[in-house]
């Protein structure tokens, strides 16, 4: 079964940013539970520091996947986005 595994790190400036406006995080959690819902989004990991995180796509190509990505209210604080095609084994 095909997944991507999204790898995205926020910027200095931006998680300073998003730590001002306490709305943004509920904006951005709100995309996280309407993806899981819509049985898109398999897996989402937070760092500790919460600078990082890792979100593991199912159903979807990588064409819409960066779509969503961008569509996200962090996605203008993210200072790097990786994208990796997945076979998953078990």
């Amino acid at each position: 079964m095909n997944r991507i595994m999204v790898v995205i790190s926020l910027s200095i400036e931006g998680i300073q940013t998003i730590i001002a406006n306490p709305e943004l995080p509920k904006k951005e959690m709100e995309f996280v539970n309407k993806w899981k819902a819509e049985n898109i989004l398999e897996s989402f990991f937070i760092s500790v520091s919460k600078k990082d995180a890792v979100l593991i796509f199912q159903n979807i190509d990588e064409v819409k996947t960066k779509e969503l990505i961008e569509s996200l209210p962090y996605f203008p604080y993210m200072s790097k986005i990786e994208y990796h095609n997945l076979n998953k084994q078990f």
